[in-house]
């Protein structure tokens, strides 16, 4: 099984500088690829305000994708269409094409985040797809993952920029002290800004789904 990983870009035509958005975005790329390495084929630029990856494990995806999002700077945010199946790629001449049932479900999937975006749920960011040759237990997966990442992106997406990078260095475990002093603020502070703004349910998330990895 792999995990074929479709982004874009939200809010790509109404950006400043779109350039420097790229460079931002790919930048943070690498840093959560040095702090996680679990990409089988890490996050690339493909065309238009598109990137693609693929992972071979769902929680790593997961893990992957929530320190992406904790690391990106204000006003710059992703959507991710994750898809669970075999992915490959066309014999071309010129270019090389992703195909296979992990990347159409991926597609799929960023469809579903547009959708919900539009039903209410602006904060929306995160969706999987699996496909109807699955087992019992991977189709539960994928359906509590779904709610699972409902609520994640929901509290990921009202934090602000230090919070989140707050929360990014504690999934890593990084110590309070040690953050506080990074943000020129006390520990006290610290402390209260994470439990303000969530973060204790994002760290412990992360903490389970990155077990199996350890």
């Amino acid at each position: 099984m792999s995990v074929a990983v479709i982004a874009d870009i939200v809010g790509s035509r109404r950006l400043d500088d779109r350039s420097r958005t790229q460079r931002q975005i790919e930048t943070t790329v690498e840093r959560v690829d040095e702090a996680l390495p679990v990409a089988v084929s890490s996050m690339r630029a493909t065309f238009a305000d598109e990137f693609q990856a693929v992972f071979e494990r769902l929680d790593d995806t997961l893990a992957w994708l929530l320190l992406l999002q904790l690391g990106l700077p204000d006003g710059v945010a992703l959507r991710f269409g994750v898809g669970v199946g075999e992915v490959g790629e066309v014999d071309s001449a010129t270019a090389s094409i992703a195909d296979g049932p992990g990347w159409w479900r991926a597609r799929e999937a960023i469809d579903e985040v547009h959708a919900l975006q539009d039903r209410a749920v602006p904060r929306a960011r995160t969706r999987i797809v699996g496909g109807d040759d699955e087992d019992v237990a991977m189709a539960d997966r994928i359906r509590f993952a779904n709610a699972y990442l409902l609520t994640r992106d929901e509290l990921v997406g009202a934090m602000s920029e230090r919070a989140r990078r707050l929360t990014y260095g504690r999934c890593l475990g990084r110590t309070q002290a040690s953050l506080a002093a990074d943000e020129g603020i006390t520990q006290s502070a610290v402390s209260q800004l994470l439990a303000s703004s969530g973060a204790p349910s994002i760290i412990a998330g992360y903490t389970a789904l990155t077990e199996a990895s350890r």
